[in-house]
């Protein structure tokens, strides 16, 4: 506290002021509160305090001062006049109050409350607020600006094969990558998840947009350390620019996310630019999304099984039970469309387990109708294998089906299963401990190292279509093809090709001792009732040159 005269020459002040202030006594006594001036207020600041002191006899609020060491502190300050009884002002009371810890917890606060808590980039909130603030002086100025949607391609095996912890490694160090690639007056900020998103103002042309685009996603090309681990990972990203893209903030969030997804649609890893039929594909996605959440309780979802013959005794030898789904609106909505929409929503738990469920009862019906034939193969999500109760549930519903494990032959991707943690595989070992055949999906489309591939208890390679289309002309895709079948062999596995289409590719399968086919030259996935006429109500000497239609080729 001090007290001044009207000539605001200080006459007194008490301890507090001594403690806060750092000026003794009699350093303040004679002095003016000018004393104290930080230099960070104005004239018209104190000229308006002093006109509600006149008016008022009063003002109170925030202040800035400085200590005697020179160290600058803010203060709320209260003034009150003090008059005679002829209603004189006589002194002034000034009661101050050092609120350093109050505005360093505010400044706390507002960080936590703007600022990603892993990362230490600015979070969605403080995005929009600077991306509001670009297009006010777009606006004003002509100039361009561009926002980057970055979406971190598999960053979700990571997390899950090798841990939280070492998840969140690797995205402070893409944070501190991204930051130390941009400019100083570019923002990047963590939406959360692996999602990342980029401001870009003051650009000159359209084409700045997608050079530093591409440098963001050229920073990837060097491994992130992540504790004991040197991880590679790459970016999905979507690029607009503004105002020709949009002119507002949600309009163009959404417009570099629509982007973003294209570019995960092209095979990630790329960047792609915002164009206006993507508005109209972002939004049947989402009408997409939503229709397929009510899918399975509205029996719009199905089971269709395509035939698996023996290239060496030309009988059926198995099949492949296949989801479809048929929509009222949207007609046959083909799996490559909303399978990748289950597993970011979560519902591929819930459809996987609806396959599983179908597939044994549907074989369950068979055994008791027809004559064994092999095992029914189903795709097996990653999200199931990483269940702790998968293969309690797989024994429970083969017993309930009436089934042995050898009716059921899971297919899992090579990409997903060269990613999974000791946990994972030993599920892969208890499954096979069981009985169930375990195939590797996709094969040749992944980075499989054959060392790790030995390990797995793995019973069959299906190769995949897209070294099966070009056969025999295409010497690459037979080369591949015959380094799988080799592969197989060495290490006692079955192999079949998928997506056979022609007489020439089963003839040189069969020429290089490719044991089993599935695919068009046999026959469409067909639905449960036209499969058992087909295939199993029939003598099947040469299922491959049977006079039942066929698709044209």
């Amino acid at each position: 506290m001090l007290i001044t005269d009207t000539n605001q020459r200080i006459n007194a002040v008490n301890r507090a002021f001594t403690e806060i202030t750092g000026y003794s006594e009699s350093e303040a006594i004679g002095q003016t509160p000018r004393l104290l001036a930080s230099g960070q207020h104005d004239s018209a600041f104190y000229a308006s305090m002093w006109h509600q002191l006149a008016a008022d006899g009063h003002w109170q609020g925030e202040i800035s001062n400085r200590r005697k060491n020179g160290e600058l502190y803010p203060s709320w300050l209260t003034i009150n006049a003090v008059r005679n009884k002829a209603n004189l002002t006589t002194h002034f009371v000034a009661v101050f109050a050092d609120i350093s810890s109050l505005k360093h917890a505010q400044a706390r606060l507002d960080y936590q409350a703007h600022h990603d808590p892993l990362t230490g980039l600015p979070n969605r909130t403080l995005f929009e607020s600077r991306l509001q603030s670009a297009l006010l002086h777009s606006e004003e100025s002509g100039s361009l600006g561009a926002v980057l949607f970055l979406d971190l391609d598999r960053f979700k095996h990571i997390n899950d094969s090798l841990g939280h912890p070492v998840g969140d490694l690797l995205l402070k160090g893409i944070a501190h990558r991204l930051k130390e690639t941009l400019r100083d007056v570019d923002t990047v900020a963590r939406l959360g998840g692996d999602e990342f998103i980029v401001l870009l103002p003051g650009l000159l042309q359209p084409s700045d947009a997608q050079a530093i685009a591409n440098k963001l996603l050229a920073c990837f090309n060097t491994p992130f350390e992540a504790g004991e681990h040197e991880l590679y990972i790459s970016p999905s990203i979507g690029s607009c620019v503004f105002p020709t893209d949009g002119t507002d903030v949600a309009t163009l969030v959404k417009n570099a996310d629509a982007a973003m997804y294209r570019s995960k649609a092209k095979g990630r890893n790329r960047v792609e630019s915002y164009t206006c039929d993507l508005t109209t594909q972002a939004s049947e996605r989402i009408a997409l999304e939503q229709e397929l959440r009510r899918a399975l309780d509205r029996n719009q979802l199905s089971l269709a099984y395509q035939p698996k013959i023996s290239l060496l005794t030309h009988t059926l030898i198995g099949a492949e039970a296949l989801i479809r789904w048929n929509h009222p609106t949207f007609g046959d909505v083909p799996p490559e469309h909303f399978i990748p929409l289950a597993e970011e929503n979560g519902m591929i738990l819930q459809i996987g387990e609806w396959v599983l469920e179908q597939a044994c009862q549907q074989m369950g019906k068979w055994r008791k109708t027809c004559q064994p034939f092999g095992p029914v193969s189903v795709n097996l999500a990653g999200a199931q294998l990483r269940q702790t109760n998968l293969v309690e549930h797989i024994e429970q519903l083969l017993a309930d089906n009436g089934l042995e494990p050898g009716c059921l032959q899971l297919e899992i991707t090579e990409n997903f299963i060269m990613s999974q943690t000791q946990e994972a595989l030993a599920v892969l070992h208890k499954l096979k401990k069981l009985g169930v055949q375990l195939a590797i999906d996709d094969f040749g489309t992944g980075y499989s190292s054959l060392s790790y591939l030995k390990r797995l208890p793995l019973d069959i390679l299906k190769i995949d279509q897209s070294f099966v289309r070009g056969l025999p002309e295409d010497t690459h895709d037979a080369a591949i093809v015959r380094a799988i079948i080799a592969l197989g062999r060495s290490m006692q596995l079955t192999v079949i090709a998928e997506g056979v289409e022609n007489s020439e590719q089963q003839q040189f399968l069969t020429r290089e001792g490719c044991e089993q086919i599935q695919g068009y030259i046999i026959s469409l996935p067909l639905q449960p009732e036209e499969f058992s006429a087909r295939f199993l109500l029939m003598n099947l000497s040469d299922v491959s040159d049977s006079t039942a239609a066929k698709p044209p080729l």
